[in-house]
């Protein structure tokens, strides 16, 4: 049962708290953490909140964006550097959601939901953790992939601005709005004299955790790019995917559609 609420005033005094409190929860927007609270299946008695922590704010030069991770999805949507991501942020939960949930936490939303978090690997993002000492530079991917140990902290998330037109993004859902991801597929396509130079497809929805589809990725590179490569590269997702049932979908259905919707976001049919 929740104990104690503790909202630090910086990096260092939240690191503190929870070296202090070791079975404390670290709570950013709250969209997660606050439902499991009102369920009652909580098995912590402390929360650590980065409110006023400081790791918040969008900052953009050259061409590196670099967002504090208590930033949330709705200041993104603010940013028209940050246009080319309005389209899958709009897919996530719904506008009262987007206002409190934050761009560090998506990483840790459990599948069927982070789309952000694919968008993220899609782009080749980082994320910076602060574990007490120097903050370490890890690739999203990973984060997604393995989590963080207790104590550590996402502070930031970087990327490079993707060229115009590059960045691809579709996501299939039951419904229109604030629904959960069947398939999520966030990509990154440079082409050189109709080639495809560079390629990276990550997808969402098909595992337990986002996840690059690699298999596509090589299919991808240096074919030209058109319908029959495409088609030919979303097949070869079947051995990136472990797909899973649950109440949007099912494991079949979701390994069955994969490639449709890599189509889709790719080529836009």
């Amino acid at each position: 049962m929740l104990q104690a609420v503790i909202v630090p005033g910086s990096l260092p005094l939240a690191q503190e708290a929870l070296a202090r409190h070791p079975g404390a929860a670290l709570m950013a927007g709250g969209t997660v953490v606050m439902p499991v609270l009102n369920y009652g299946t909580d098995s912590f008695d402390t929360l650590v909140s980065l409110r006023n922590a400081g790791l918040s704010g969008i900052f953009i030069s050259d061409g590196k964006v670099s967002v504090g991770a208590a930033t949330s999805l709705s200041e993104l949507q603010e940013r028209p550097e940050l246009a080319f991501l309005g389209p899958a942020i709009d897919t996530i939960a719904s506008p009262t959601i987007r206002n409190m949930a934050t761009v560090g936490g998506n990483l840790f939303v459990e599948q069927p939901y982070g789309d952000l978090a694919v968008c993220l690997i899609a782009l080749g993002a980082t994320a910076a953790v602060a574990d007490g000492g120097a903050a370490r530079f890890e690739p999203v991917e990973s984060i997604v992939r393995r989590g963080v140990a207790k104590g550590e902290i996402v502070t930031k998330i970087s990327f490079t601005l993707p060229a115009p037109g590059t960045f691809k993004f579709t996501k299939a859902t039951r419904r229109a709005f604030n629904s959960a991801a069947i398939v999520t597929v966030a990509a990154v396509i440079g082409l050189e004299d109709g080639k495809v130079a560079e390629c990276r497809v990550a997808l969402g929805g098909v595992a337990r955790h986002p996840l690059r589809a690699k298999s596509v990725e090589e299919k991808l590179l240096g074919q030209i790019f058109d319908r029959a490569s495409v088609m030919t590269a979303a097949e070869a997702a079947g051995s990136d995917i472990e797909p899973f049932d649950d109440a949007y979908a099912s494991a079949w259905y979701r390994r069955r559609v994969t490639p449709v919707h890599i189509r889709r976001a790719l080529i836009g049919e």
